[in-house]
């Protein structure tokens, strides 16, 4: 099951007066470093802090009264899980959300905030699926997954449908689109509203070094999953593979995957902060880590949107990045 254009047209439409249109954000002292233009999708100002609400709140609102006293039961390393949790609290849905035992405490702690229960997980030793879904079994709740939903994907793609027509406000047109990627969810969502209003327009999308499943899979043309041998400090994109449903709209519609380093996302993060006054957490700045690093390939006239993808970062590892200490 794939997505199309009026997907994302019908979710943006569900999602009027819930989520926040982002502001597209134009830093001169970023245009003048990338010599062209930059526009940034600030998501990190989204209801609970990230994208992800979009495509919870899609998915959730769309559950038939049955099902919605049933509850729902997610699996996240944070972002989903505050979106689910809020969008389920705004529909007046129960909600139980499966966390790792390490995730960083201000995403458990929003998630909590939000009326949601958290079950906590050993990610090296469990597997958050299983539990999810004997969770589900036992109380009938609904599972809603993190990035492999065409519901999911939709909503997430509303963010890609309002660069567009912000840039188209601006006089601007897109030459090459950048967003993170962890299961694909954003991407895939992105990627469909951007080549469907601008074919001419190339996608990029962007993971950590070390966690390249999507870049490896698009190249052999069909999903790898790896290894990983270690953690990456953009905790929110450690997918081991590309989404099923996801990835071939990555396959269809993205020119290129770059790879970012810790450091360069731990640099990107810093000048996020000092240049253009956001907090954007690890995994939400890794298009702006690829494009201060100069992975980003140069298309037309050098316009280039940027998604930022969120700003739930923990308050320690944020000072630590902005201290230049990793």
């Amino acid at each position: 099951m794939t997505i199309g254009l009026a997907d994302i047209e019908a979710a943006a439409a569900r999602l009027a007066g819930q989520a926040v249109e982002t502001p597209l954000i134009e830093s001169p002292a970023l245009n003048e470093r990338w010599g062209g233009r930059v526009l940034i999708k600030a998501e990190t100002l989204q209801r609970a802090g990230a994208f992800k609400f979009r495509g919870a709140y899609n998915r959730l609102v769309q559950l038939s009264p049955d099902e919605r006293a049933r509850g729902v039961v997610a699996f996240s390393s944070g972002n989903h899980a505050q979106g689910v949790a809020l969008a389920a609290r705004l529909l007046g849905i129960p909600a139980l959300i499966v966390m790792p035992a390490d995730a960083p405490q201000v995403k458990v702690a929003a998630t909590r905030g939000y009326g949601a229960e958290v079950r906590f997980y050993d990610r090296l030793t469990e597997s958050r699926e299983a539990i999810a879904a004997e969770i589900a079994a036992q109380r009938g709740s609904v599972i809603v997954p993190a990035f492999d939903d065409p519901h999911i994907m939709a909503g997430q793609g509303t963010a890609g449908l309002e660069m567009m027509r912000q840039a188209k406000a601006l006089g601007a047109v897109f030459d090459v689109v950048a967003a993170p990627i962890g299961g694909g969810g954003l991407l895939a969502g992105v990627a469909t509203a951007v080549k469907a209003l601008s074919p001419d327009t190339a996608v990029i999308g962007v993971e950590p070094a070390g966690f390249d499943d999507t870049l490896r899979s698009l190249q052999a043309g069909e999903r790898q999953t790896i290894k990983p041998t270690g953690r990456s400090l953009c905790d929110a994109l450690e997918s081991p593979f590309p989404g099923e449903l996801t990835f071939p709209v990555l396959l269809r519609t993205v020119a290129e995957v770059a790879l970012v380093t810790d450091a360069e996302v731990a640099e990107a993060m810093r000048y996020a902060f000092s240049t253009l006054k956001l907090v954007v957490e690890p995994g939400g700045a890794a298009a702006l880590a690829a494009l201060l690093a100069g992975k980003i390939p140069t298309y037309g006239d050098r316009t280039a949107g940027l998604v930022l993808s969120g700003g739930n970062v923990d308050p320690d590892l944020f000072a630590s990045a902005i201290r230049g200490e990793i």
